[in-house]
């Protein structure tokens, strides 16, 4: 769902065969961004006639709102094929208010919240997409990302679609819509036009006449069915389980890889529409992106995190006083990591947890101040102290090297810093939007060279292996390529060019 490129206007306007060429330039405004990789989005869907489906979705998105703080919507379908939508620019609690959801009636309805970016902040990519369609408007949300969308877009221009967007969650609901005005119904549509489809995708669509949910072959992002408390036969997608948790929805089950589910009066149904699945659920879903409280793989992400800084401590001790995690991601894996070591944990970091979306820019001299905007150090817990921080990831560094300049100026006498996960040297293809290859440090430097960089007094990754072993499951039904270049869906070479710029290929961090 990430644009190829970005919009030059708010208004809408017909796309060409040229708006869908591949980046190739690095954005200078990378620099500003957070130093973390950002989830591509939030998707929810509801079938339940009698209840009130708007407040529902916006609730469930609340919940998601972490996967994505750019914008927000919802669209719902009444008992006349009507479909009605509010979307805009913003969290989804200033998106939406009572009013607004009064004005979305109907008995089923999707809804999507979607993550910040550079130069990509228009109200027009904001989702659901509607299209219209022979058996009525489809409106879909999406999360995750396509990377044949030079040639499904041209394609979809040579059918004279009218897109107005270059986003490919756009492309996905054309193709399908094309694909009923040949005469298919809405399964069958939906079959063929994931078939066009190559990269990663989890699907809440909404139809005049039920809500489809789909995943593509290899499961790279997450989705998940629910129930609604005493009546099975009311059904509710999210893409995590914290989705379902805030409505009272009872976890039926996650849709399968390369499954489409169809909801509708008759309840629930499945086709698996893929031979080839294979599922590689993104890692970095279960190390940060989704919500501590969500389960996956059988557990809840708490306590695979927990068990992450366990590892870590096993593989990379230290001869300090206190363990500290950075909020909020890195917490558990601090806790895990104090269990094991033996050494105690303390908050030195306090979160402000207000920021939100901001457009009031600070001073200079608050600039300088760098982190304490969002993060402020506990002094009389850290000075004097040797103290150890545990975050999940270094991306690009910056904001590390704030923290331990802060945790310095507190008092700690000594910084030793200790990641949950290996070193990230490969740009993602398929719903994160991390930089090109040259802005990952661990790409470009040696651990040496980044524990220099960042200014600590020692740093660790956790291994890769130890990573996987984690999970308690087969490591090879998880994509890593982020720490190992190993891309599970061939990535067409304009698209990989756009990113992957460093000659050298490098290998996944020994264990130890």
């Amino acid at each position: 769902m990430i644009p190829n490129h970005p919009l030059t206007s708010d208004d809408h306007y017909p796309a060409s065969a040229e708006s869908f060429s591949e980046p190739t330039e690095v954005n200078p405004a990378m620099s500003n961004r957070p130093d973390k990789p950002e989830e591509a989005c939030g998707v929810f869907g509801v079938y339940a006639p009698g209840e009130d489906v708007a407040k529902m979705t916006y609730f469930g998105l609340y919940a998601l709102q972490h996967r994505g703080q750019e914008s927000a919507g919802i669209a719902t379908f009444d008992s006349n094929a009507q479909v009605h939508l509010h979307k805009g620019m913003g969290l989804v609690s200033q998106v939406f208010n009572e009013t607004i959801l009064g004005e979305l009636p109907g008995h089923l309805a999707v809804g999507h919240t979607r993550y910040s970016t550079t130069g990509t902040s228009r109200v027009v990519n904001a989702q659901p997409a509607i299209v219209p369609t022979r058996l009525g408007p489809l409106a879909l949300a999406h999360n995750g990302n396509l990377v044949n969308t030079a040639a499904l877009g041209q394609e979809l221009i040579e059918q004279e679609c009218n897109l107005i967007t270059t986003t490919d969650s756009e492309m996905i609901a054309w193709a399908i819509g094309l694909e009923v005005d040949k005469g298919k119904d809405w399964l069958d549509a939906a079959i063929s036009a994931f078939h066009r489809c190559k990269g990663a995708y989890s699907l809440a669509i909404a139809t005049p006449t039920g809500i489809m949910g789909a995943r593509d072959p290899n499961g790279i992002r997450p989705l998940v069915i629910g129930t609604l408390e005493g009546n099975p036969t009311r059904y509710v997608l999210a893409s995590e389980t914290c989705g379902l948790d805030i409505i009272g929805a009872e976890y039926l089950r996650d849709v399968e890889p390369g499954e489409l589910v169809w909801i509708g009066e008759e309840g629930l149904a499945s086709f698996h529409w893929s031979q080839a699945s294979d599922r590689k659920l993104c890692i970095f879903e279960m190390i940060y992106f989704a919500r501590p409280d969500s389960i996956m793989c059988n557990e809840s992400l708490y306590s695979y995190r927990l068990q992450l800084g366990r590892q870590l401590a096993k593989e990379s001790p230290a001869d300090v006083d206190i363990v500290i995690g950075v909020p909020d991601s890195g917490i558990p894996a601090a806790i895990g990591f104090s269990q094991t070591s033996g050494i105690p944990y303390a908050e030195g970091l306090i979160k402000n947890r207000y920021v939100g979306r901001t457009f009031i820019q600070p001073t200079q001299h608050m600039r300088e101040s760098g982190i304490k905007m969002k993060l402020n150090p506990l002094k009389d817990v850290l000075v004097g102290k040797k103290v150890l921080m545990v975050d999940d990831s270094i991306v690009r560094g910056t904001t590390s090297r704030k923290i331990v300049k802060a945790l310095r100026d507190a008092g700690a006498t000594e910084v030793h810093m200790r990641i949950s996960s290996p070193p990230v040297t490969h740009p993602c293809f398929y719903g994160i939007d991390t930089d090109s290859q040259d802005q990952l440090i661990a790409a470009t430097k040696t651990v040496a060279e980044i524990e220099a960089q960042i200014e600590v007094d020692s740093l660790a990754y956790l291994s890769w292996e130890g990573m996987l072993i984690a999970t308690g499951e087969d490591p090879s039904r998880f994509c890593s390529a982020c720490f190992t270049g190993d891309y599970p869906i061939q990535i067409p070479d304009p698209v990989k060019r756009s990113k992957l710029i460093m000659e050298k290929a490098l290998s996944p961090t020994p264990a130890g």
